[in-house]
């Protein structure tokens, strides 16, 4: 079972009832409905163990399954399965409900010889209840290996760093980016409610992150929104944590064409009075770039979440600039 030992989890906690969380719930709360819901739900959790099996068989239950018209069941259902880690680590398969009616799956994978680790990541939109991993007899079943880096990376932003339209929930920029690395990571992705609020940033003060991204752009309401919220949460973030590398990006998608400009230059604002200011851990990614010129429409499902394409686009923009905040705080392969 997911809890218990040699089993590690990442990227979510469980409470005293034994849901999954990634906030504290009185901050969740505190900061709005729709972030206290969609807290419960294991964005970005990963279960991991190291075993020699060939195969294994993978089986757990969630307490729902909802249809959403943007997101395919393995998206929002699914979990999938890697051997390996780091750059060398590779997709084994999935398991995912055969319907919207079902709310329990199962499947039986081939992972290969050899002792490796095995990373599980869970199910983005739906509450996780039971998850259960089943190896050949005789077969070693030990802990996982360390990540390269142990210090988690916290990612903040909207449904988009949520993983909302991802085939799969390993398929979006951060989880991409992240297994690119070899690093731990939290995924504070919140559909419709990151809006820069200041308990949220007061939140992310206490974390302990080995580097700090944040792109909610695509959820303030407006470019002025933006404006108001933007550099007083890098401000926050960088009081509390003087030597931390921070990554901010600006929205990809092509919609609100008009503003899509002007956000950026909010955000870049940002970069260039940090960089003013002496701030030496601090890069900036201009998202308007990251889809180019010719077929933009492709990168989204609805113009605005990114599909595969859009995300995979995403992750390659990121990951040379986190790979390198990474290496210049840690060392390449430093054991943090």
């Amino acid at each position: 079972r997911f809890c218990d030992a040699p089993v590690r989890l990442f990227g979510v906690r469980r409470n005293a009832e034994g849901r999954f969380i990634r906030l504290d719930e009185e901050v969740a709360a505190a900061t709005s409905e729709l972030v206290r819901e969609r807290n419960y739900l294991a964005v970005g959790g990963r279960v991991r163990f190291k075993t020699d099996s060939p195969t294994l068989t993978v089986r757990y239950t969630i307490a729902s399954n909802r249809a959403d018209w943007a997101i395919p069941l393995p998206g929002s259902a699914g979990v999938d399965v890697y051997a390996g880690t780091g750059e060398a680590s590779r997709w084994v398969g999935y398991a995912v409900p055969y319907n919207y009616t079902d709310l329990t799956a199962e499947n039986r994978l081939f992972k290969g010889e050899g002792l490796e680790t095995v990373t599980i990541n869970l199910p983005r939109n739906e509450p996780l209840l039971d998850l259960t991993v089943t190896v050949e007899d005789g077969a070693e079943f030990l802990e996982p290996d360390e990540y390269t880096y142990k210090t988690p990376i916290v990612f903040y932003g909207s449904s988009i760093t949520e993983g909302c339209t991802a085939t799969h929930p390993s398929c979006n920029f951060v989880a991409y980016t992240a297994r690119w690395v070899d690093a731990d990571f939290v995924n504070f992705g919140f559909s419709g409610s990151a809006f820069g609020e200041p308990k949220m940033a007061e939140f992310i003060t206490k974390q302990n992150m080995s580097v700090f991204v944040y792109d909610y752009d695509h959820n303030a309401e407006c470019a002025d929104d933006l404006r108001r919220t933007h550099e007083p949460f890098f401000r926050t973030v960088r009081e509390a944590h003087p030597d931390l590398p921070i990554i901010m990006i600006s929205k990809a998608d092509p919609w609100h064409q008009y503003e899509m400009l002007e956000r950026r230059d909010i955000i870049r604002r940002t970069y260039r009075n940090a960089i003013a200011d002496g701030d030496k851990n601090v890069y900036f990614i201009d998202g308007s770039k990251t889809y180019g010129e010719d077929g933009r429409f492709a990168c989204t499902s609805d113009m605005l979440h990114p599909n595969d394409i859009g995300y995979r686009l995403m992750s390659e923009r990121l990951y040379p600039v986190l790979r390198h905040a990474l290496e210049t705080r840690y060392g390449k392969r430093a054991d943090v």
